[in-house]
């Protein structure tokens, strides 16, 4: 007797992809503006500032002096670099604690001579590479989160692309953090999340979705100032504009900022991140 033919049956509707991957994606394009592109773009006079003054140089790290509008600035911004050499050296944007202690003595200067600073971050964390923990990587996050908290001079952060874990928090306890509308601001790469929590990297688009970590969230939770828009697509799409958008509110955050005295300046920092992210339970 012949054995009934298996009924072929036609595949479900593929799940949707939920919009946080989705603005990952974008994060991520290898074709969106890095955070030098930023600083090329809207700075002039730019003069880079090497070294640590206590192991080496970090090429996944860049920080100088520049003009902003006219007004001596310090800029800051991790490297990523576009062709493999370039990304390979620069450890794929991830900077060693030599990056964020060359990044601080930066800014020691520029508060030394009264420079507003400007941070500009696209990285998915620190270098976590067995040289980077032997050297204190660890110290120098937690020193410049210290250092920026107290620093006298007006501090504005903007994350372009992947805010990344405590490599992105080290450039950004400033007193307005900017975000870009398709950036993602998070404790973990979703990757990671997904791995720790599920035993399965491949559950990252779930990931995302949990970790709550689009513009729009984040900004909501009071973790950022400010939400920039993109030009319809992306940065990637139209660089020159995305520039124009970024500028426009970095010159209106640093008005702000700059009619501030130090005592009031410190004081609204210190009471804004004292105040990120509360969450209170009703009786009811």
């Amino acid at each position: 007797m012949a054995k009934p033919t298996p009924q072929k049956t036609a595949p479900g509707p593929a799940a949707p992809v939920p919009e946080a991957w989705l603005k990952t994606e974008l994060a991520r394009h290898p074709q969106r503006p890095y955070p030098m592109d930023y600083i090329n773009a809207l700075f002039t006079d730019f003069s880079e500032i090497h070294g640590d003054r206590q192991f080496a140089d970090d090429p996944a790290m860049a920080c100088g002096m520049a003009r902003f509008h006219g007004e001596p600035v310090l800029v800051v911004g991790n490297l990523k670099g576009r062709t493999l050499k370039e990304r390979m050296a620069r450890k794929f944007g991830s900077p060693d604690p030599e990056g964020y202690r060359k990044a601080l003595r930066a800014m020691k200067i520029a508060e030394k001579y009264g420079r507003p600073i400007f941070t500009f971050i696209d990285l998915t964390g620190a270098n976590p590479g067995l040289g980077a923990e032997e050297r204190g990587q660890g110290e120098a996050i937690a020193r410049n989160l210290l250092e920026m908290a107290r620093i006298r001079v007006p501090t504005i952060a903007t994350i372009t692309g992947e805010g990344g874990s405590g490599g992105a928090l080290a450039l950004a306890v400033a007193d307005r953090v900017l975000m870009l509308e398709n950036a993602i601001y998070s404790v973990i790469s979703p990757e990671g999340c997904a791995s720790i929590m599920w035993k399965d990297a491949s559950k990252r688009q779930q990931a995302a979705e949990a970790l709550r970590y689009t513009a729009t969230d984040v900004k909501m939770l009071g973790c950022v100032d400010d939400v920039i828009r993109e030009p319809e697509g992306g940065t990637h799409n139209d660089p020159a504009f995305a520039m124009e958008l970024v500028n426009e509110r970095l010159v209106s955050h640093l008005s702000d900022l700059t009619k501030l005295s130090v005592d009031d300046l410190l004081a609204a920092r210190y009471n804004k991140f004292r105040n990120i992210a509360q969450f209170y339970t009703s009786a009811a």
